[in-house]
């Protein structure tokens, strides 16, 4: 049995028990108790679980708010965020840009633009542009609708993303923190995200100041796998300065107002 199957066996236990043992784990996956203890160091360590004596439970982050409720969350900062973001693409590029409520302000930037091209999964974003009359070569990746987000997921989505090649990947995760990584709140969101940073020739983080210096359930990557992290003015110089050390090259959006 692969990692990977074994992985997804233990979420699914844990879902349906509040604790499930490494020696019960052991015997149900049929493999050692040093598989199961590397097992579960993966899967804390990508914030899934958090380990207890003796076994393991899932990581509790509480649940996050419904999609359009975010949308209404640090508004002026993801609109400042979109702005400093658009200004990376050049006349003639290809981009992802996956699904979440500060690429959906980048989207409205987006549709300003001309000559480039757009693959993402949000159909809000691709809604956003095609209203807007952009001439701008869309592409919006198939998939499952599996949540309260307009975007796709899934099997078909990922396999999708690996018939593009693009220079830069937009990526809007729920959380960053220099040594641990780059998060999201759900798997299906991860896997999305990941897979367009593999698919980039670079790779943008765009991230309010309270997402920096956290972390969530499921990470995606690497800091060191991230080339620009575009915040905005509100950001604290102590949660950039930590980011020194990466190669990460910080884009904080500055207000011209006196």
């Amino acid at each position: 049995m692969w990692p990977k199957e074994r992985h997804q066996r233990i979420l699914s236990l844990l879902n349906n028990n509040q604790l499930v043992s490494a020696n019960d784990l052991a015997e149900f996956l049929s493999v050692s108790r040093e598989t199961v203890r590397r097992d579960l160091l993966e899967l804390e360590y990508s914030g899934l679980i958090d380990r207890v004596h003796g076994g393991a439970v899932l990581a509790n982050k509480g649940d996050e708010a419904p999609f359009e409720k975010r949308k209404n969350v640090q508004t002026r900062a993801k609109q400042d965020i979109a702005r400093k973001a658009v200004s990376l693409i050049k006349p003639g590029e290809s981009i992802m840009v996956d699904a979440g409520t500060t690429t959906s302000a980048f989207g409205h930037y987006l549709a300003k633009l001309s000559g480039i091209m757009v693959v993402t999964n949000s159909i809000d974003i691709a809604q956003t542009i095609k209203a807007s009359g952009a001439d701008i070569d869309l592409i919006l990746l198939g998939g499952q609708l599996t949540s309260d987000v307009p975007a796709t997921y899934g099997e078909l989505t990922l396999s999708e993303i690996q018939r593009f090649n693009v220079n830069l990947a937009f990526i809007s995760p729920v959380a960053i923190d220099v040594d641990k990584g780059v998060f999201s709140y759900a798997l299906k969101e991860a896997e999305v995200a990941k897979a367009m940073i593999s698919k980039a020739s670079k790779s943008v983080i765009l991230s309010d100041h309270s997402k920096i210096g956290e972390t969530n359930r499921v990470r995606f990557a690497e800091t060191t796998e991230i080339n620009y992290l575009i915040t905005d003015s509100k950001v604290k110089p102590e949660q950039l300065k930590p980011f020194d050390k990466t190669g990460v090259e910080i884009i904080t959006y500055k207000s011209n107002k006196v």
